[in-house]
């Protein structure tokens, strides 16, 4: 009997001493004694703002020091549209401290979303306006094979001093080409792009020669060749000046 008592009252001993840390870890009370009312922020912004940052943290402090959830912190940050990755830690007594890194955009995709430099896309309400980055376009699943095309064909063209700006990918696997003029070079066929641009690239000099403003428009997919549309020459005045209109 006396055994199941004092068994009894170490239970109770352990209990008044578990509880209350449970209590503070899990944020069941005592949270206003030791609030968060700290937030210290290090990135480098260009598009994420303040307001968003503290309105994903905020829900999430009302526990208090002891009981916040990092990783429910660094979840909510992290699913903000510009934010490449965030580290969360706790500075005793107050502070909450963030480590944001922004996503840093290197091509836009398929016109509605971006493509960042670690390769992955997101969705920004105006993507559409970012139209200095590259412009690539083709089914989703085949966002590396893009991604990996453009950067072949930009090193291919360097050496002519042609500038490209965009790839697209059809669902039928032909490619084609924007340069920096504005002239678009047909591709064709995905497995044959390499032989193409290799037969254009060689006599791409020559074919170019004599003509400054450069070409408007290139068709590889022949088989022994190719075509080019060249701008048309500006017309001539009349002998009786410029027409009236």
């Amino acid at each position: 009997m006396r055994g199941s008592i004092r068994l009894v009252a170490w239970c109770l001993a352990i209990a008044l001493v578990v509880l209350p840390i449970v209590g503070v870890l899990r944020g069941w009370f005592a949270a206003d004694r030791w609030p968060v009312t700290q937030l210290t922020v290090q990135a480098e912004f260009k598009h994420v703002s303040a307001d968003q940052i503290r309105a994903a943290v905020l829900p999430r402090l009302g526990k208090g020091f002891f009981a916040l959830d990092l990783d429910s912190v660094q979840q909510a940050v992290a699913a903000l549209p510009w934010v490449e990755s965030v580290e969360a830690s706790k500075r005793w007594p107050d502070t909450l401290l963030l480590r944001i890194y922004e996503r840093q955009p290197f091509a836009r995709w398929n016109s509605q979303q971006l493509i960042s430099r670690e390769g992955k896309v997101f969705a920004v309400p105006d993507a559409a306006t970012y139209n200095q980055l590259p412009d690539l376009h083709g089914p989703d699943d085949h966002l590396a094979e893009v991604v990996s095309f453009f950067a072949d064909v930009q090193r291919a063209f360097s050496s002519e001093h042609l500038r490209i700006v965009g790839v697209t990918l059809t669902d039928r696997g032909s490619w084609s080409v924007a340069t920096e003029s504005g002239a678009q070079i047909v591709i064709g066929d995905r497995n044959q792009a390499g032989r193409r641009l290799r037969r254009f690239l060689d006599v791409y000099a020559k074919v170019v020669a004599g003509h400054p403003q450069g070409f408007e428009y290139a068709d590889l997919r022949y088989t022994n060749g190719f075509a080019v549309k060249w701008p048309q020459a500006p017309a001539a005045p009349t002998a009786g000046g410029t027409p009236r209109t």
